[in-house]
């Protein structure tokens, strides 16, 4: 039997913030135009941006250039959070919607940490 290489697919970071991202953008479609390029545009760039760089990272053949992007994804996390809080105080999310995401984004830099101390330890270059 041959080995099973990790793909991306396989990374739950990597799928929790794609999900994410894609609620994100549902629920931003549903806001009128001033909230959409103000709030909304930032907020689905930087959570697009968690599962973008997780993907780019585990493109990389470095495991230093892996680990870069896996940094960026988790500060992406940080921005998203803000965003997030913006949305609530200016009532544009329902507070389901703003459960959902916050419980979401609080579990990611974990999840990436996680994702970083495996590069770490698997990886010798």
């Amino acid at each position: 039997m041959g080995n099973k290489y990790l793909q991306l697919n396989d990374i739950n970071a990597y799928k929790v913030s794609f999900s994410l991202s894609n609620h994100v953008w549902d629920v931003v479609l549903e806001w009128d135009i001033l909230a959409k390029r103000t709030i909304g545009e930032q907020f689905i760039r930087a959570v697009d941006s968690i599962s973008a760089n997780i993907a780019e990272g585990f493109g990389r053949f470095n495991k230093k250039d892996k680990i870069r992007f896996y940094y960026i994804a988790r500060a992406s996390v940080f921005e998203s959070l803000d965003w997030n809080e913006k949305a609530k105080n200016r009532n544009l999310l329902k507070k389901d919607q703003y459960d959902y995401i916050l419980g979401q984004l609080k579990n990611l830099p974990k999840e990436i940490n996680h994702l970083i101390g495996y590069t770490n330890k698997n990886l010798s270059i």
